[in-house]
């Protein structure tokens, strides 16, 4: 993969941040994971700044029209403010908005925080596991009328969704029709996006010159080749 190339850019800012690292995690779904995605280790302003631009760029890229950005509580909300000031910077001036997760009972009140819910919402959030916030935040926005133009994350790990909660840990994907990112494209009938996904990662790999770059792919490899969508 070319240096120049955006995903590999971003990649290479997440393995600086610290958010993508490479090892044995135990994920909530009870797989060994050879890698983990964690973007609460981004924590200062000029890595903020980097972040909105990499979203900023993917979602221009998209083509998408939209009017406002809406960021899920609580790490889609530094996320879609910072994709905002990037686009506001490249002359695309759109809304921000996001949800509570408690609702407030005095002052303003209410769920929804920031720019009115109307017109086209594009939902923004860093990776789609579950699926659970996101659907927390579909539930305050479908009430408004609004009109749900698609979802932009940052990394789609391309994973077979578990289908029981309770199986063994050397389970495969025998029985998982979709991924969490086309079940959720499925039920909103409308694209979920992502700057990079699991493929981008392994090609990065590829042709990586970190010196453990070969025992990380084969172990990335084993893992995509067992649990996802290929």
């Amino acid at each position: 993969m070319n240096p120049s190339d955006p995903k590999a850019a971003f990649i290479e800012f997440m393995l600086a941040q610290e958010v993508l690292q490479f090892g044995e995690f135990t994920l909530n779904s009870g797989r060994l994971s050879p890698y983990f995605f964690n973007m609460g280790e981004v924590s200062a302003g000029a890595a903020f700044a980097e972040l909105g631009r990499a979203y900023a760029h993917a979602i221009i890229a998209s083509g998408l029209a939209f009017d406002v950005l809406f960021g899920p509580a609580y790490k889609g909300i530094p996320i879609a403010t910072a994709t905002a000031i990037a686009l506001a910077d490249r002359g695309m001036s759109v809304g921000v908005a996001y949800n509570r997760k408690e609702a407030k009972d005095h002052g303003e009140g209410g769920m929804l925080v920031g720019a009115q819910v109307t017109g086209r919402v594009l939902l923004i959030d860093d990776v789609l596991t579950s699926g659970k916030a996101i659907r927390s935040a579909l539930a305050l926005i479908r009430p408004t009328g609004a009109e749900i133009v698609g979802v932009m994350i940052a990394l789609d790990r391309q994973e077979f969704r578990r289908t029981d909660a309770g199986a063994a840990q050397s389970d495969d994907t025998q029985g998982e029709a979709v991924t969490a990112v086309v079940e959720l494209a499925q039920e909103l009938g409308a694209p979920v996006m992502s700057i990079a996904n699991l493929a981008d990662l392994i090609r990065y790999l590829e042709v990586s010159r970190h010196e453990d770059a070969q025992t990380i792919l084969t172990s990335m490899r084993t893992y995509q080749a067992r649990y996802c969508q290929m």
